[in-house]
C-alpha cells in the first residue's frame, strides 16, 4: 500500500465540488493528501472540504473561476501559503456551453470551450509545475475524455478541446520529464455527473450506450478517482504522457 501512500503530499484539484472531481478529491484525501477544493462557488466547497475533514481527512476551500489567470495565480500562491509547496495538481473543470451540430457553433461558446478546457490547464501548469521541478517532483493529472478519442455528433467542440488536452499533456511530459514532473491523463467515458446529464438523461440515448458498453453501464465518479489516485502516486513513477481511458471498454467495443 506505501505506492499508493499521498501522506504529507499537497494536491489541488479544480473543479472539485461535485462529480468527478469533488470524488477525485475524496479519493485523494482518503490516501493522505492535503486537498485544495476549488469551484466558483465557495458554499459547495466549503460543504466538500468539510466533508472530507469529517472522515478525517485535510482540505481547504479556495473558490477560483478558472477563466481568470488571476485567480488561478492567488489559488496557487494561497496553497503554498497554507499547506505549502503543490505536489499534486489534478485539471478537472471543464465547461460545455454548446449542445448540437459543429458547424452551428457561435464562436463565443467555441472561444469559452477552448479557453476553458485547454488554456486554463495551461495556464495552471504554468503555474505549479516549476515549483514541482525546484524541488524535482511532481505530479499532474489533465483530466480529458474518450471525446478526445472519438467525433460526436452533439458535443463535438468538446472533443476538439478534449484532443488538445491530450497534445498539452504530452508536450509538458517531454518538456518537464527531466525535471522530474510528470503529466499524464485520464480520459473517462460517460460518467452519471450533472456535467453530462444531456448525455445520459434521455433513456434511449442511454439504453444504447449501455448496449454498446462491455460492462452495459455507464460510469460513476467515484470509478475516476482511482486513476487519479494512480497516476498522483509513486505506484506509476515510471509513466508520463500517457492517458488512461476508464470507459466500462466503450471505445474498445465492436460496432
Amino acid at each position: 500500500m506505501s505506492l499508493f501512500d499521498l501522506g504529507g503530499r499537497v494536491a489541488i484539484v479544480t473543479g472539485s465540488s461535485r462529480g468527478i472531481g469533488r470524488a477525485i478529491a475524496m479519493g485523494l484525501a482518503q490516501a493522505g493528501a492535503k486537498v485544495v477544493i476549488s469551484s466558483r462557488k465557495a458554499p459547495a466547497c466549503e460543504a466538500v472540504a468539510a466533508e472530507i475533514a469529517k472522515a478525517g481527512g485535510t482540505a481547504i476551500s479556495l473558490p477560483c473561476n478558472i477563466g481568470h489567470k488571476d485567480q488561478l495565480e492567488a489559488l496557487v500562491a494561497e496553497t503554498r501559503k497554507r499547506l505549502g509547496a503543490i505536489d499534486i495538481l489534478v485539471c478537472n473543470a471543464a465547461v460545455n456551453p454548446y449542445y448540437g451540430p459543429l458547424l452551428d457553433i457561435k464562436d463565443e461558446a467555441f472561444d469559452k470551450i477552448m479557453a476553458a478546457n485547454v488554456k486554463s490547464n495551461l495556464w495552471l501548469c504554468a503555474l505549479a509545475i516549476p515549483q514541482m521541478a525546484a524541488r524535482a517532483k511532481g505530479s499532474v493529472v489533465i483530466i480529458s475524455s474518450i471525446g478526445g478519442l472519438r467525433g460526436s455528433t452533439v458535443i463535438g467542440a468538446y472533443g476538439i478541446s478534449k484532443a488538445a488536452d491530450f497534445a498539452l499533456c504530452r508536450s509538458l511530459a517531454g518538456e518537464w520529464g527531466p525535471k522530474g514532473v510528470r503529466v499524464n491523463c485520464v480520459a473517462p467515458g460517460l460518467v452519471k455527473t450533472d456535467f453530462a446529464r444531456a448525455l445520459w438523461e434521455d433513456a434511449e440515448r442511454l439504453k444504447h450506450r449501455c448496449a454498446t458498453t462491455p460492462l452495459r453501464r455507464i460510469g460513476e465518479p467515484d470509478e475516476i478517482a482511482g486513476a487519479v489516485a494512480y497516476l498522483a502516486s509513486d505506484a506509476s513513477s515510471f509513466m508520463t504522457g500517457q492517458s488512461i481511458v476508464v470507459d466500462g471498454g466503450v471505445t474498445t467495443a465492436a460496432v
